[in-house]
């Protein structure tokens, strides 16, 4: 297939631009906004005993910044994961003192410039090598106006005998901006309503009389952006600082940082002297800002959904529903390459189709938003008998395909030449077809980009929506604009009705699909009743549009076929109206269902939680809980852990999950939510999971 040789490779060169000079230096991640860079100092060699550091270096372009240990009201810290010799082991990162980064009426806590994150290195006894190979994975959050998560992998090979000090300057400055560990300085805490209450002696002089800002690395702890009241008696400050009206934690210690400006502050270990008060509990009105996700207004700008949008829409073409639709109206051009305008005519309409369809859909989903209806991207298939149409649909294209009946039989024959006539009608009706089972297919590739559409003005989310419906429709467009297109195909032949036939059983898969669906949403009797209607239909499309049959035979067969219909109909449609009852699935034993007030009371129990949002007609879903989700090693890392794992059915419509994606920033499914204990909010996955990711993010869990 050359036409998808041409796709995947014009988005190979797209992805690559942005790993270009990364493959160049593997010790260096370049993006538009930051230079990456895994950087060594090993004065005296590399050697058991002898001084060692790594560091990860970030050059931020102007007004980027990235995240300290706490981020602040949002944000993400970054995150080192090393692989070293057997036997070597990494410290902790040695934070440089962070800076406050005030973003409208939050406040963050970070980095700009030239950033270090040091960690000191540790051979084995008796180590011997020629050289140290060292690899990193680093992921980090930049922000400016939007928020990018970003990461690389990195590799470095380190001499044994040769001194590696390029950097020496680097990281005695990074050092230097840590915090000072001061043997003299003594800190207390009370805990009043509304307030933490600090008092701090023994401060070196250099501190003493100065504006400092104090820094909980506890997170969700404290009211960030509010006014921290300080007062200076003597050599002893003391401070009233507003806690965070959603708090969860109580720690009896909070390690913490006390700054003056960009000074490199003091490390303090503060004891809280009286009992804490009962953490307000969060329910669904009054969850706790989130930590781990940037705001949804914030997630991205408009140009880089649009891209994403873009890049998203001409990959839906890959899925089983959709590659049979594009892929027909490609081979049509072996029959009409000669005629170069009406191909090119027929390419704008199937364009025009697709784009308005996608730009149609937004807006009746915004609009229903904007009336209070709590609604996401995939809506029109949390109804029944949406479901049932699309089943219905897809049967008669497969049906059609597979040569068991011909449109032209069975359609009025005004309608049958008006389609012959109007071909372009005929390529925009089937760009509507094809965005009718593209979309809810769209999460895994654009589900931020989508989530960031529901946030925008109108205007710049329809923007983004007629993106997603130009990058579907670009390769058919270009196709059909090629002129060397037609040489490139076979020749007319025998395979092309034997293609037609082939393309009839992703269809027919695809209403297996759709029947699974709605037996998730109306029960076994809603599944059967589906099918006995799409059993009516088959004889029905047959007995009147069957090329084999004369005309005696079919109104024969055409008036029995009309009463099944009506038999079937009669007892379909009620059945399907009926919402399926609470069932057992395969996950009953480890899953539990989801509730805001479930998360909140695990979190308050200091139980980390992990939350499956999903939906019966989501394939990436379905993919995600049959690969990575039933993965024995997951499971098992789950269950040592002490996860609470619970699974948020959308498959119908619900008002809080709905919200609850809102809330993340993403308006579908798949989303996959891991909170720690003690957390102001989640950690959000990939739409696509492995079982590497699954396992890292619970690894990186706080064991107790």
């Amino acid at each position: 297939m050359k036409i998808a040789r041409l796709v995947f490779a014009g988005i190979a060169l797209l992805c690559a631009v942005t790993v270009a000079q990364a493959q160049a230096n593997p010790a260096v991640v370049t993006t538009p906004q930051v230079r990456a860079e895994l950087v060594a100092h090993a004065p005296e060699g590399v050697g058991a005993g002898k001084p060692l550091w790594l560091g990860l270096k970030i050059d931020h372009q102007p007004h980027w910044h990235t995240y300290w240990k706490n981020p602040g009201d949002s944000g993400l810290p970054t995150t080192l994961a090393w692989q070293l010799p057997a036997g070597a082991t990494a410290g902790d990162i040695v934070w440089p003192t962070p800076l406050r980064l005030p973003i409208g009426p939050l406040m963050n806590f970070g980095y700009e410039g030239t950033l270090l994150l040091p960690v000191a290195v540790t051979l084995p006894a008796g180590w011997q090598g020629d050289a140290l190979d060292i690899k990193l994975r680093a992921d980090w959050l930049v922000c400016k106006d939007v928020c990018i998560p970003e990461g690389g992998d990195f590799a470095l090979s380190l001499p044994t005998q040769a001194a590696t000090a390029g950097h020496a300057a680097l990281f005695d400055a990074a050092r230097a901006a840590a915090p000072l560990a001061v043997a003299t300085a003594q800190a207390t805490a009370t805990v009043e309503p509304g307030a933490l209450v600090l008092r701090v002696t023994g401060l070196p002089a250099a501190l003493q009389g100065k504006e400092l800002r104090f820094f909980p690395e506890t997170p969700g702890l404290i009211a960030n952006a509010a006014h921290q009241q300080a007062t200076w008696q003597g050599a002893d400050w003391s401070a009233r600082v507003p806690l965070d009206p959603h708090r969860t934690d109580a720690p009896p210690t909070i390690p913490a940082v006390l700054a003056f400006d960009r000074s490199p502050g003091v490390q303090l270990q503060v004891a809280v002297t009286t009992p804490w008060p009962s953490a307000t509990p969060a329910t669904a009105a009054t969850l706790p800002p989130l930590a781990a996700t940037p705001p949804p207004a914030a997630d991205m700008g408009l140009a880089l959904s649009l891209l994403l949008a873009l890049l998203g829409g001409t990959l839906l073409n890959l899925m089983p529903c959709v590659f049979p639709v594009l892929s027909l109206k490609v081979m049509g051009f072996a029959r009409h390459a000669h005629d170069r305008r009406g191909l090119l005519t027929g390419g704008l309409a199937y364009t025009a189709g697709v784009v308005l369809s996608f730009v149609a859909l937004a807006a009746l989903l915004l609009a229903l938003r904007a009336g209070g209806e709590q609604l996401g991207w995939g809506f029109q298939l949390q109804q029944p008998a949406v479901v049932a149409a699309l089943a219905a649909l897809f049967t008669l294209i497969g049906l059609n395909l597979a040569g068991v009946f011909e449109f032209a039989s069975v359609l009025p024959s005004s309608w049958a030449a008006a389609r012959a006539r109007h071909p372009v009608v005929d390529s925009a009706l089937t760009g509507v077809l094809a965005v009718a089972v593209a979309s809810p297919c769209t999460a895994p590739f654009m589900g931020a980009s989508l989530g960031a559409a529901m946030t925008m003005p109108a205007a710049q989310g329809l923007a983004v929506f007629a993106a997603l419906g130009l990058g579907m429709a670009l390769p058919y467009l270009a196709a059909s604009a090629w002129p060397g297109l037609a040489r490139l195909l076979p020749r007319p032949g025998v395979w092309m009705a034997h293609f037609k036939v082939l393309m009839a059983f992703p269809m027919f898969a695809t209403v297996v699909w759709l029947v699974w669906v709605l037996g998730q949403q109306a029960g076994i009797d809603g599944a059967a009743a589906l099918l006995g209607l799409l059993l009516a239909l088959a004889f029905t499309a047959w007995a009147l549009g069957s090329p084999t049959l004369g005309r005696r035979a079919r109104n024969g067969f055409g008036a029995a076929a009309l009463l099944l219909m009506a038999v079937a109909l009669f007892w379909a449609v009620p059945v399907l109206r009926h919402e399926a009852v609470a069932q057992a699935n395969d996950a009953a034993a480890d899953w539990q269902p989801w509730s805001p007030e479930r998360v909140a009371q695990a979190q308050a129990a200091g139980q980390p939680v992990f939350v499956d949002f999903t939906a019966a007609w989501c394939v990436t879903c379905q993919f995600n809980k049959r690969t990575a989700l039933a993965d024995a090693q997951v499971m098992a890392d789950f269950a040592a852990a002490k996860v609470l794992l619970l699974r948020a059915d959308w498959t119908r419509r619900d008002a809080d999950i709905s919200a609850e994606l809102t809330r993340f920033g993403r308006s579908g499914v798949p989303v996959y939510a891991l909170y720690a204990p003690g957390s102001a909010g989640p950690v959000l996955l990939s739409e696509i999971l492995s079982v590497d990711e699954v396992r890292r993010a619970i690894a990186a869990l706080p064991r107790s």
